[in-house]
């Protein structure tokens, strides 16, 4: 959440960025002029309190009338409260300076790639024949329980998934990060904090109205609020987690897109990084984790490409954000399998987590990473390190926790 006074002092400049996100400039105007009808009202009640304070014990009459007109504005000032608090959340984060302007992802800009594609010597099989094949992925099972975008993992696939899971907690834990298995369950007080409802946003969520709860679409949207109304002290800072959990996404407006296979899904497992840090080494952390998702990967010994993605295809609270996108054999194309973003103060604002540095307090800096979102990793395995006779090598990192070197076609 952007503060009001920013707003005031820099209302052109809003809506100048905001514009480049996608997003309607008028929304400064509408909230610059609710707020100043809350100002107004804060300003009419505090003098009826000043007037009342003055009274003497002989001024009942007045007195009534000072009560009668306190009983009419503070309803008012509570409803103009709600709707400033409403209409402010709308505006999304702004995009950081280096952000390229473009209007969706075919503006995003291609910055690296590492390692070179996988040529097979024959044609490759998609991953869902792979999973079909060897008895790891099954689908229809999962459709006739489930229904569209679901799957299982049997037999080899969930171990390979927990050796996925092991490697990133024993490479980020070294680093320094505080395992975490957070709630996959938030309050919709919890998830606005973190602002993923505006715009649609709650539309792709699973909510459970009579609970008032809803279910993460990834990690970061219960890690972010465990900090929630606290002074952090800047010692501890950088504050860096590393979460395990199933996240849950209704895939709204993806109509189309992966209808086959479970690359897009709305249910899957996954490592997420997050921290906590000062202001001035959001960037450099920003850097760090993009970093990280890099080491993780190449451990792997698969190709990828990084992109950044353009001003119009940031989600509401991202300034910034990359995407690492491996290479699927295949489609003959790069895949995303991680994003890595920084929310600047946006989130902490909201949230008011601060921290404190002699009598200094300031807002926080957030920023989120996919360490593995397991399930494209899984499938991004399986084609890269396909054989001929349809069975699957596994990336020697992993060998030691899956205690098998191959996954071969099951007779």
């Amino acid at each position: 959440m952007l503060s009001i006074n920013y707003l005031k002092d820099k209302q052109k400049q809003v809506k100048k960025e905001i514009k480049k996100k996608g997003y309607d400039p008028k929304i400064v105007d509408r909230v610059l002029k609710v707020d100043e009808t809350r100002r107004q009202l804060i300003g009419e009640i505090e003098e009826w309190r000043r007037a009342r304070n003055k009274l003497g014990r002989d001024e009942i009459e007045k007195g009534k009338q000072i009560k009668e007109m306190l009983r009419r504005l503070e309803p008012d000032l509570r409803a103009v409260k709600e709707q400033f608090n409403n209409l402010i959340r709308e505006i999304p984060n702004l995009p950081a300076d280096d952000v390229p302007e473009g209007k969706d992802e075919s503006e995003n800009v291609e910055t690296k790639k590492w390692g070179k594609p996988k040529k097979l010597a024959f044609k490759p099989k998609n991953y869902q024949e792979l999973g079909e094949l060897l008895d790891i992925i099954d689908t229809k099972k999962a459709a006739k329980v489930s229904g569209a975008r679901f799957g299982y993992l049997k037999n080899e696939a969930v171990l390979l998934e927990f050796a996925l899971v092991q490697f990133a907690l024993e490479t980020l834990v070294k680093k320094g990060f505080i395992p975490i298995v957070p709630p996959v369950l938030v309050k919709e007080k919890t998830m606005q904090g973190m602002g993923f409802l505006e715009h649609g946003g709650r539309e792709d969520m699973y909510v459970l109205e009579k609970d008032n709860l809803i279910l993460i679409g990834t990690s970061e949207q219960s890690i972010g609020p465990i900090h929630a109304d606290e002074i952090i002290k800047a010692k501890k800072l950088p504050l860096r987690y590393v979460a395990f959990s199933t996240c849950f996404r209704k895939e709204a407006g993806t109509y189309g897109k992966d209808t086959k296979g479970i690359f897009r899904v709305h249910q899957f497992d996954k490592i997420e990084m997050f921290s906590f840090v000062k202001p001035n080494d959001g960037d450099k952390e920003h850097q760090y984790l993009l970093s990280l998702e890099e080491k993780l990967v190449q451990a792997l010994e698969i190709s990828y490409q990084i992109t950044q993605m353009c001003t119009g295809d940031l989600a509401h609270p991202q300034a910034r954000r990359y995407d690492l996108n491996c290479w699927f054999p295949s489609e003959k194309r790069y895949r995303e399998t991680h994003s890595v973003s920084t929310c600047t103060d946006y989130q902490a604002r909201r949230l008011d987590i601060r921290y404190q540095e002699g009598e200094k307090k300031r807002f926080v800096h957030t920023l989120n990473g996919t360490a593995f979102a397991i399930g494209r990793m899984i499938l991004a395995i399986l084609e890269n390190y396909q054989q001929k006779d349809g069975s699957v090598e596994i990336p020697k990192i992993l060998q030691k926790y899956t205690g098998f070197k191959k996954i071969s076609p099951k007779k």
